[in-house]
Order: structure tokens, then sequence, then C-alpha cells
């Protein structure tokens, strides 16, 4: 296969300078590039500003988020028609959106393997904060702010071919009403941390693997909260009973090592809550065992 190329999407849809939006430069620093052994394309000229929930859409930034997606889009499909795997560095989890519309726009359609403790399936009236981080897997399957659905030109992935994977805040999500796993009809795989334990973490990731690989092409996300707060305290929403670093990547690692894999995305590393480097170099030597050659 070939090797990843590295894509900086410097944004945090909280609207304002700093967090997330530093995490590209911070995981070049400590050698996300030799990790991948790939080429590195730079960051994108993107950013999300605004403090006040536009009325229309529900997001914060919401004019920033809408040229995001679009300058996404065009580059992550181009990278694809050039022949390039993109693993976009970002940022926050507001980019898949863009990513994955650049996918279907290069392939026609493709999968994807969401590794999250979030759902992530607010749309502007239920989403609790505003921020985009909030909404991409409904966006992605054309159930959030319509106008930001219109800018990924559409629905980017099918249910069936959706699976979402590590997630602990059902609980919390349904008392803001948002929309369920369950809403979504029998053919989405979802599978909580705890189902990911009884299944097996290695066990889920063969069987996801394959069952996206059937179908074609499919893309990879990573927000790095899916880990245990105890384990990886370097990002903004902490929550406990997440994943060690033994079980994400064993669930990870062969849905990066398909060939099937089009391109993948991390989101939510933010180093100005990691002085010492230490969560980044983690998070760096995950990316060397799960997509280094």
């Amino acid at each position: 296969m070939k090797p990843m190329t590295l894509v900086g999407v410097p944004i945090d849809s909280v609207g304002r300078s700093g967090g997330t939006e530093h995490a590209p430069a911070a995981l070049r620093e400590l050698g996300i590039l030799s990790a991948l052994g790939g080429r590195d394309a730079g960051d994108l000229d993107v950013r999300i500003r605004g403090d006040e929930r536009d009325p229309d859409t529900g997001m914060l930034g919401s004019p920033d988020v809408l040229a995001t997606t679009a300058t996404l889009r065009g580059a992550v499909a181009g990278a694809i028609a050039a022949g390039e795997r993109p693993l976009l560095a970002g940022g926050c989890c507001a980019e898949l959106p863009g990513a994955l519309a650049g996918a279907r726009d290069a392939l026609g359609s493709v999968g994807l393997a969401y590794l999250d403790g979030h759902l992530d399936l607010y749309d502007g009236r239920t989403s609790p904060t505003g921020e985009a981080a909030d909404m991409p897997v409904a966006v992605a399957l054309g159930r959030g702010p319509a106008a930001w659905v219109e800018a990924a030109g559409g629905p980017s992935v099918d249910v069936a071919r959706t699976a979402l994977l590590g997630y602990r805040d059902q609980e919390e999500s349904r008392s803001y009403g948002m929309l369920q796993p369950e809403d979504l009809g029998p053919r989405l795989t979802f599978r909580s941390v705890q189902d990911v334990r009884a299944d097996g973490p290695a066990a889920t990731g063969e069987r996801v693997t394959s069952s996206l690989s059937k179908a074609g092409a499919y893309w990879l996300h990573l927000d790095v909260d899916v880990l245990d707060q105890q384990v990886f305290p370097a990002t903004d929403y902490l929550m406990p009973g997440g994943m060690t670093w033994s079980e994400l990547l064993a669930i990870m690692t062969p849905l990066g090592r398909s060939t099937a894999l089009v391109g993948a995305s991390i989101g939510c590393y933010n180093p100005e809550k990691d002085p010492e480097g230490a969560c980044g170099r983690s998070l760096v030597d995950a990316v060397r065992g799960v997509f280094g050659g």
C-alpha cells in the first residue's frame, strides 16, 4: 500500500483560537510524518471562529464550518484522484463531513469506521454546545443541519456502510434528545465500548474490516476521546470508562492495514493539555503501528 499523505486541519469548533487548532503542528514536531513515511501536504487554510449559535444551523462559527467542509471536500477528492491516501491530522471531528464528501466525490461511495467516545449524532437543535464536533456523523448520514449537509453535497455515507465503535455517551445523549443508533434502523453497525470488550477488540476490528472491505473503500476516523480519560487526558471532553491503548490498537490495526482503506482522520488532540508531549508521542506511536510502513 502507498504511504499515507499527511494533511493538517487546524480547526477547533469551539469557535476560538487555540486548543485542537494546534494539533497538526504539535504532531509534526513529535514525528508523525516519519511515523507515516509519506508526504506532507501541509495545512489547509481553514479556521472556525464565532461564539454565537447561528439561528438556522444551530452551530457556532457556522459560515466557517461550511467553508471548511468545502475546502476539505475539494482537498480530499483531489488527493484520492491523484492516487494518494490522505491522513487528516485535526483539529476536531468537524473535519469528517468534508473528508467523507471528498472521498465520495472521488469514488462514488465510501464506508465509515468511526472510533469515538461519542456518537456525534446531534443536530443544531439537540446539541448542548452548538459545536460542529457534536454533529459530524449526523451530517454524513444526511441528518444534521441542512446547510451543512448541503455543503457536503448531501449524505456522504450510507447507514449500511457505517460502523460506530467505542462510544460511551448514550445515556447523556438521550437526555438531550439526540438521534440514537437504534433510530437509524437495523443496517447500522454500532458497538459501545462495553460491546467491544464483550466481543473482543481484535475480533470487532476484524469483523468490521471484513464487512466494510467487502462493500468497497472506506474511511477510518479516530477521536482520541475513545480512550479513557486517565489514558489520554489531552482532550477537551473527558470521560471515564474508555479504551486502553492496547484495546484501541487491537480494534484499529486491521482497519488501518486493509487495502480497502482510502483515507483516515484523527481528531480532538489538544496539545495545550499535553505540555510534556506524552499523549502526543503515544498517539504518534499508535499512528506508526497502524499506518506506518
